[in-house]
């Protein structure tokens, strides 16, 4: 009943096929009539205006009101993940942040920082470190208080068997408790504070919860 109310024959399409943006194939469209630019996920759609099927795409009409177009969205047999408003297919690895690294999997994502949680204590040679933030870096560096501030290099953070100077050799094990989850519901944190690591180091340690 639709076909017959929208589709008319013969075809009557444009001389030139249309020009899509990039990422959104020629199609033909609902009535199999003529070449259409399909549509992407999250834009609208409707009988004559589908979907591009090759990514997985269907027209959604689930929250749209009754007589009106649909959005394209995967299809519900599909697992994906929606973060921050976007969605993503099973399997895929994406950055909500140049800090983190997550992966979607049967509806839901783990997620792992990509920065290094390691802590300075203070030594001699640089007895007030800071973390700072540094422009056009993504993760914060250290720094020494009234030495020029220029960041340290990696081998001073976590040279090959440096201890700190603030621990004794053989290194007695020390940590704190694993902090509460950072969330009530869904995926967070844990962290804790422990040298149980083959420099013997204080850190900051994390595990996902």
């Amino acid at each position: 009943q639709v076909c017959a109310q929208l589709c008319r024959r013969p075809c009557y399409c444009p001389w030139v096929p249309p020009r899509c943006p990039r990422g959104s194939p020629l199609v033909l469209d609902g009535c199999g009539c003529c070449k259409v630019c399909a549509r992407r996920l999250g834009e609208p759609c409707d009988f004559l205006h589908v979907c591009d099927q090759s990514q997985g795409l269907v027209c959604d009409y689930s929250s749209a009101p009754a007589g009106t177009g649909g959005t394209c969205n995967f299809e519900d047999d599909e697992e994906g993940c929606e973060v921050n408003g976007r969605l993503y297919r099973d399997g895929e690895v994406f950055q909500p942040s140049c800090r983190i690294q997550c992966h979607c999997l049967d509806g839901g994502f783990t997620c792992i920082p990509l920065c290094q949680e390691d802590v300075r204590l203070p030594s001699p040679d640089c007895p007030f470190p800071r973390r700072v933030e540094i422009p056009g870096k993504c993760c914060p560096e250290w720094i020494c208080e009234g030495a020029q501030e220029q960041p340290l290099p990696r081998d001073a953070r976590a040279a090959p068997g440096a201890v700190s100077p603030l621990l004794w050799s053989p290194c007695p094990p020390w940590g704190t408790e694993w902090s509460p989850c950072s969330a009530t519901c869904g995926l967070g944190f844990a962290s804790r504070v422990s040298n149980q690591n083959r420099l013997c180091r204080l850190e900051t340690q994390r595990r996902l919860c």
